[in-house]
């Protein structure tokens, strides 16, 4: 038998969020289809070479399919994250690259697959909470810079308070928008060989901005998330949002 993820609490846990979005039904058989899926998150083989415990291949995808074209792996995540400290947010970029099957989907939009030098890379934008646990993710192509998606990270908050960010986020656009959202942006600030005021940033507080990149760690662990198999947009978020949830697990099990 293959190894599993979930224990019976928490497979309890997340039947009853699933079901609360009225679009799934209590089947018996969801429980090792869920473990087919975060079995695949997990090692990042194709979906052909899933193990036979978990069931049929294709039903195991279909399954997933359906639940990421309906928003309820997103759904999970949200609900979970619901409880999230909002006093200090952390926000950062991660790029992760994009496997040769990821490409050629058969759509008209790049599906968030960008191409530059390094080859085909896709960029998470983060946001985590004051215990380093993610609130709300952005995907975009690689070569995107952090800030472009700065505002909409911040859009997607139920609180603004504090708002912490590296030198990638340097942009006084971008600190006007924090202010008048009510929260206070904790920015490092470019140098440009010009004396700038040092002591007007919290540098205590910025130190404390490795939580971002700790939650960026613990989710590249997973196979399929360090480097993008899925074709669709929609299907690598739900991935991204199945390893965020499975952060959120422990703080309610």
């Amino acid at each position: 038998m293959p190894r599993t993820i979930l224990t019976d609490i928490r497979w309890e846990l997340l039947l009853q969020v699933m079901k609360s979005t009225g679009r799934i039904y209590d089947k018996t058989e969801h429980r090792m289809t869920f473990e087919g899926i975060l079995y695949r998150m997990r090692t990042g083989i194709p979906w052909r070479d899933l193990p036979s415990e978990f069931g049929e291949w294709s039903t195991v995808y279909r399954r997933f399919n359906l639940w990421s074209k309906k928003g309820i792996l997103d759904n999970l995540f949200k609900s979970l994250s619901s409880m999230a400290d909002f006093e200090w947010v952390f926000l950062d970029g991660s790029i992760v690259r994009a496997h040769q099957h990821s490409t050629g989907a058969a759509t008209e939009s790049s599906e968030q697959i960008g191409k530059s030098r390094g080859g085909n890379s896709t960029k998470i934008h983060l946001a985590v909470d004051s215990g380093g646990l993610p609130i709300c993710f952005d995907l975009s192509e690689g070569q995107r810079h952090d800030v472009v998606h700065a505002n909409s990270l911040v859009e997607q908050l139920d609180e603004v308070n504090t708002v912490v960010c590296d030198k990638g986020y340097d942009s006084e656009q971008f600190r006007c928008f924090v202010r008048d959202h009510g929260g206070t942006p904790v920015i490092a600030t470019r140098n440009y060989g010009q004396d700038i005021d040092k002591k007007s940033m919290d540098w205590c507080l910025y130190k404390y901005r490795h939580l971002v990149e700790n939650a960026f760690a613990r989710i590249k662990q997973y196979r399929a998330i360090s480097t993008r198999y899925d074709k669709l947009e929609r299907n690598y978020a739900s991935m991204v949002s199945l390893a965020f949830m499975l952060m959120w697990l422990p703080m309610y099990c």
